[in-house]
């Protein structure tokens, strides 16, 4: 057990300590180096590159870099580049339309590390070289375009100004990738308002056009269905009198009816008119009695009866 306990111990101070030192030792002595993925070191001694390893994996410096190897970290110095793809958004850049329209462009690109030497001593701020590369081209590329267009064809525009820069951008050892333009508006606030005003009152102009239109077609559908009613009842009127004419030929055929139908009519008529009647019988015996039991007036004349 106590022999198993002290490989136990030896097994880890040596893998978990003394290897990790010992591979730090060798790394700091210019033994090897370790590329990651997307990585390259450079490496410099007296103002001289002796190498750029650009490749993933373990590498034996002696074999690249030759005796430098051992020194080359004491007296040179090693540049750890990203070659990884970068992106970067440039907001708002002024540019002016045909029509002197104040605009402003959004034009977001990539870029990534093409010539790590080029990069490193060819231009001591590539990235912002680029950048301000990028905004002069989209100034310099899209300025006095005619509005329509700079508000619809971007895939143009954006070719444009990746051809524009490209050339120039690769010398520095930083290489233009995708570019597009994403935005395009107006930056003057006047202005804006402006078209705002001009839009809202087109909307009003569309939309009481819209409502003039409904009213005169609902009143087109009005007046159409009232003169064809209008001649429907006209249709029925004239024809009435032929109707009444041919039923009340038929009636007269026949005495009884006739004579029955036109007492109807007459009862209906007297009744209808709302009337006061009076019935009397017959002999007029009645009407003697009510004449004599009227009461008489100061000149000698019955007084009519109140109604």
């Amino acid at each position: 057990m106590i022999n198993f306990l002290v490989a136990a111990g030896v097994t880890f101070v040596g893998c978990f300590v003394a290897f990790p030192i010992l591979f730090g030792i060798a790394r700091v002595l210019g033994l090897y180096a370790i590329i990651q993925e997307r990585q390259c070191n450079v490496y410099v001694l007296f103002g001289k590159v002796l190498a750029t390893i650009d490749e993933p994996g373990l590498h034996i410096l002696p074999f690249k870099l030759g005796p430098a190897s051992f020194i080359v970290n004491w007296l040179g110095k090693c540049h750890i580049l990203d070659m990884r793809l970068d992106q970067e958004y440039l907001r708002s850049q002024p540019v002016n339309s045909e029509e002197g329209a104040p605009m402003g462009i959004g034009i977001w690109h990539e870029m990534f590390i093409s010539d790590p030497v080029a990069y490193l001593f060819k231009n001591s701020d590539p990235r912002g070289s680029l950048s301000a590369n990028v905004s002069n081209s989209t100034v310099r590329c899209l300025s006095n375009m005619p509005l329509g267009t700079m508000m619809v064809n971007r895939h143009a525009m954006s070719d444009n100004v990746r051809n524009e820069v490209s050339p120039k951008s690769h010398e520095w050892g930083y290489k233009l990738g995708s570019i597009y333009i994403r935005k395009v508006h107006f930056r003057d606030v006047g202005m804006i308002r402006q078209i705002e005003s001009k839009v809202v009152n087109r909307l009003r102009q569309v939309t009481s056009a819209i409502k003039q239109d409904g009213a005169n077609q609902v009143s087109i559908i009005t007046s159409t269905a009232e003169r064809q009613a209008a001649v429907e009842f006209a249709k029925a009127a004239a024809i009435r009198p032929q109707i009444v004419g041919e039923a009340l030929q038929r009636i007269s055929e026949d005495d009884a009816v006739a004579e029955a139908m036109f007492e109807i009519l007459e009862t209906q008529k007297v009744i209808g008119s709302g009337a006061r009647l009076t019935v009397l019988p017959r002999g007029g015996e009645l009407l003697a009695q009510l004449i004599a039991g009227q009461p008489e007036s100061p000149a000698g004349k019955p007084v009519p009866p109140a109604r």
